[in-house]
């Protein structure tokens, strides 16, 4: 069943209900993520953070074990796993009923990933940086998130340049969801990829154009938790960047998201219920 007809998206055994947009709260394992990298040094440390995020209001945990902040360098993958998998089963041991989701580039990660319980792949080249990922996941009950980014992240800041990038995006989106069509697979949440090859102006007309996404018959999922987006225009460092994240997180649901990826989820899950508010108390 595709998600326009129930609003809901199989993930691994676990179904994720969209008909109210949801939280997916960030686990970064990295030592050098642009605000949060170096956090868990114990087990302890990584439970008591997953918990919070839990009690806040996650529904989704997204673990990454690679930084994907601009200019960052690639990871081998021994390392990326090195990092990940332990983690993943501590979470998987200890939230077995939660979705986690692993935020990777490569292939031999996720069926790793997979094999260890991970619920979705989080892709942020969309199947660029590895050509066998689309493929794979064609052949996994794990829901894909299919994100859009220009370069590598070690350079897609340098110089993004679009003709169009609302139209380059949906042209992305089309192409990749061509492939997972013809294999029969529908869980697939797509991501325009703010900051990820993008300028200030690029990011708010993607903001914009969420809804136009969303006619594809997909989940859009917006990730914008304390980037340079809100940090450029408000002169501010990521830091001190959660009221501007909240205000972008309230456009992007007024737009049509349906998954919010924040560092801070009280604020993200608030931001959702007043603007579920807003619209019920606007349909009468």
């Amino acid at each position: 069943m595709n998600f326009s007809e129930d609003q809901s998206i199989q993930c691994g055994s676990k179904k994720l209900n969209l008909s109210v947009p949801v939280v997916m709260g960030i686990i970064n394992l990295t030592p050098d993520s642009f605000h949060d990298g170096g956090m868990f040094n114990t087990d302890d440390e990584l439970l008591a953070k997953a918990e919070t995020l839990l009690i806040e209001g996650a529904t989704i945990l997204d673990i990454g074990a690679v930084s994907t902040r601009p200019g960052a360098k690639l990871l081998s993958p021994d390392e990326e796993l090195e990092r990940l998998i332990g983690p993943l089963k501590l979470l998987r041991q200890k939230y077995p009923d939660t979705i986690i989701s692993i935020d990777t580039y490569r292939q031999n990660v996720a069926a790793a990933a997979i094999a260890e319980g991970a619920d979705i792949i989080n892709d942020i080249s969309g199947g660029v940086i590895d050509n066998d990922m689309i493929g794979y996941m064609c052949t996994q009950t794990a829901a894909y998130i299919l994100m859009h980014m220009q370069g590598t992240p070690e350079t897609m800041q340098k110089n993004p340049v679009y003709e169009d990038v609302v139209r380059e995006v949906g042209s992305f989106f089309l192409n990749r969801l061509n492939h997972f069509k013809k294999a029969g697979k529908h869980n697939i949440i797509l991501d325009p990829g703010f900051g990820f090859g993008k300028t200030v102006e690029h990011n708010y007309k993607l903001l914009k154009a969420i809804r136009e996404y969303t006619k594809y018959g997909y989940p859009v999922l917006a990730g914008v938790s304390r980037k340079s987006m809100i940090n450029k225009v408000l002169s501010t460092a990521p830091a001190n960047a959660m009221n501007g994240t909240t205000v972008v997180n309230t456009i992007a649901l007024l737009k049509g998201a349906n998954i919010l990826r924040v560092h801070d989820v009280k604020q993200a899950v608030e931001a959702i219920k007043l603007v579920e508010q807003f619209k019920e108390s606007n349909s009468r």
